[in-house]
């Protein structure tokens, strides 16, 4: 599921909508995550690979599409060099037509592309509404028992988050309305001055949890960030979710007419890689990937690295049918690192997803996927694709699940938002004010999961390119035997003031350590 990334919280009515909000852009914090005090130790690793002449590898980027004309990715979009641009043919007969850089599976021959999309659970509903809207439960046939359960449960998270969103509309019209006009008046009156700026504001001592609510909401005033315009943006973006996420009447499929259900139904999809909204897989794919050094944005992870766009994912949840083919895709086209900064809470097609993976897997191809932005224990809630699933023969040898860490080490080194796991998340990685590539040539500190999972797969491409005799099996198992263990401190579980272990957050208790990686991947290469 796409999340919406904003740079200030409203009042504490909207807490709950904007939990992952990000912080404010602050350079202060450009490059941490490559940074040897809080971060990957990313820098130091690249002196001890002075030497080395790197293999380039290619890293799919499942996501919602990539600028790939952003002055900070240049050189670093991979070519398909078995197309020739523009002919409409399939010249190298892989099944899609003028794929020079990837593939879009959001859009059709015309160059129309979803971007609204429902959430899963939505579509479940929708799917299941003519068969049970009407009946009562007591008709209900013994072999339709669960299908009904899953009909009502479906059918109450979709109304009461209609109905949420519409009440936060109402208060954040209410509050805009009428309390905006006399904020300044009362965050004067608070601080006993007749006025004031934002230099006096910040250093203005507040007195408990209100004055101090009060405080950030006067310098998000004077920043601009809680103006008018930015709370009727925000309004259009919580009336989108209801227009879209949790619209049952929404057919966003409509445009592209394929049978979403059916895995073999292929011949859709259109080579425009980023798509009406390419934020979030831009960020993504300039996390692993940014120029190095060259003093725009943050820097990428991997040096050697080229970015296969593969759009799969709306604003909204993705379809596990887009996302099944999109992982073939990237196996059969050359990939060797998949980054999945994607997920959701129900899934229709998980055996079909699950044979991708496994595909994947057969083929020596890593799947790096986020841990998801809930909060939650995903030994109780799963994010899908699921670290493991009812039905599954095989075990997982080339997933990675990953959790996002910050740069606060003491007792809040997971970032509050993120998912968490004893036996489900793999390891940790920098997830918390990650300033990296936004579209247009811009550039942007968000967080989420979202960041956490290209810092690895950056890792893991930087490792297999360097030391190409290792198998992406044996990549992913020095990543997890080398990052820094805090398995041992005590830290906040996501969404709560509880302090556990940071051993019961994740399987390893770790956050990725790029040096030690390498040190270890010299160490093993030199030893086979």
């Amino acid at each position: 599921m796409r999340k919406i990334f904003l740079r200030i919280m409203l009042p504490a009515l909207l807490g709950a909508y904007f939990s992952t909000a990000t912080a404010q852009v602050d350079k202060k914090v450009l490059n941490w995550y490559n940074s040897s005090k809080t971060g990957m130790s990313t820098e130091k690793a690249y002196k001890k690979l002075k030497n080395i002449t790197p293999e380039t590898v290619i890293v799919a980027i499942i996501d919602s599409g990539i600028d790939i004309e952003h002055e900070d990715l240049q050189g670093k979009i991979w070519t398909n060099t078995g197309e020739i641009p523009g002919n409409g043919i399939d010249d190298d007969k892989n099944g899609y037509i003028d794929d020079i850089h990837g593939w879009n599976f959001l859009g059709n021959k015309n160059g129309e592309n979803v971007n609204q999309a429902r959430l899963n659970v939505t579509r479940i509903y929708a799917d299941l509404k003519p068969k049970y809207d009407a009946i009562d439960s007591a008709d209900v046939k013994s072999e339709d028992a669960k299908e009904y359960a899953l009909y009502l449960e479906t059918k109450e998270e979709v109304e009461s988050n209609r109905a949420k969103y519409e009440g936060i509309i109402a208060q954040t019209i209410q509050f805009k309305e009428q309390m905006l006009p006399m904020l300044p008046g009362m965050i004067a009156n608070m601080m006993e001055v007749e006025e004031y700026d934002e230099k006096s504001l910040k250093k203005w001592k507040a007195e408990g949890a209100q004055q101090e609510q009060m405080k950030q909401m006067g310098l998000a005033l004077l920043s601009g960030d809680l103006s008018e315009e930015a709370i009727d943006k925000q309004i259009t973006q919580i009336q989108g979710m209801i227009d879209g996420h949790y619209n049952p009447d929404l057919n966003e499929r409509a445009i592209i007419g394929d049978d979403v259900y059916d895995i073999t139904d292929t011949d859709y999809g259109n080579n425009d890689y980023e798509g009406p909204d390419a934020l979030h897989g831009t960020h993504v794919g300039g996390i692993v990937a940014a120029t190095r050094g060259n003093g725009l944005g943050g820097d990428g992870v991997a040096d050697n690295v080229v970015l296969m766009s593969l759009r799969a994912v709306p604003d909204g949840d993705e379809f596990d049918k887009d996302i099944a083919l999109a992982i073939r895709y990237a196996v059969d086209n050359g990939a060797k690192v998949i980054n999945g900064s994607f997920g959701k809470s129900y899934s229709s097609l998980q055996k079909e997803v699950y044979e991708a993976i496994i595909y994947a897997q057969e083929n020596d191809v890593l799947f790096v996927h986020a841990a998801g932005n809930s909060a939650n224990d995903l030994a109780i809630n799963s994010n899908f694709p699921a670290v493991r699933y009812d039905f599954q023969e095989l075990p997982f040898t080339h997933l990675l699940t990953i959790g996002a860490s910050t740069r606060v080490h003491e007792k809040e080194l997971a970032a509050r938002f993120s998912n968490y796991g004893k036996n489900e998340v793999d390891i940790f990685a920098p997830g918390y004010e990650i300033y990296n590539t936004f579209p247009d040539n811009k550039y942007e500190a968000i967080a989420g999961t979202s960041m956490a999972s290209p810092m690895v797969a950056g890792v893991a491409a930087l490792l297999k390119g360097y030391f190409p005799s290792l198998t992406m099996a044996e990549v992913r198992q020095i990543i997890l035997d080398s990052g820094d263990y805090f398995g041992d401190t005590y830290q906040k579980v996501p969404g709560s003031e509880e302090l556990v272990k940071f051993d019961n957050l994740s399987r390893y208790g770790k956050v990725v350590n790029v040096k030690a990686a390498v040190e270890l991947a010299k160490e093993r290469t030199e030893a086979k």
